[in-house]
């Protein structure tokens, strides 16, 4: 099975001792067999993070070993790069063959990214980001992390 951390999916998982071992317990994402992938744009959120709130080297250092347990995947990919088109006009209601169904919603250009290659790989998304719940079914499944 595919596992997408989302990055708050990331740090809670650094964190949350208790959401963690829920995580291990009900899926074992970092298991043998499953592949646990992140998006380059997932990278950027955390390195932002990181410079933001003055993380010491130490912590830096301790996410980079976390880090090394994933596939790093690209969005330069033509795949990924039509399914960020479909994604966002999905969400906009503006698909034609695929209504919505509610109003229109506007995801960050990152939640774009992460959305789209999630789904082209296949990936089960873990999240606690409100923000791809009605992508969830359609293009992805969530596996939501309540905080």
């Amino acid at each position: 099975m595919n596992y997408f951390f989302d990055t708050n999916a990331i740090l809670i998982y650094l964190r949350d001792h208790e959401k963690k071992a829920w995580l291990d317990k009900n899926y074992d994402p970092l298991g043998n067999g499953n592949t646990a992938i992140i998006s380059v744009v997932v990278l950027g959120e955390l390195e932002s993070i990181a410079l933001r709130n003055n993380w010491e080297q130490k912590r830096i250092r301790n996410l980079e070993i976390f880090l090394q347990k994933f596939l790093i995947a690209d969005i330069n990919s033509r795949d990924i790069i039509k399914r960020y088109g479909e994604i966002d006009a999905f969400s906009q209601g503006k698909l034609k063959d695929k209504p919505l169904g509610d109003s229109s919603r506007n995801m960050g250009k990152n939640d774009l990214w992460i959305a789209a290659t999630t789904s082209i790989t296949n990936s089960k998304l873990i999240t606690s980001d409100k923000d791809f719940n009605h992508l969830n079914g359609e293009y992805l499944d969530l596996i939501w992390i309540e905080i």
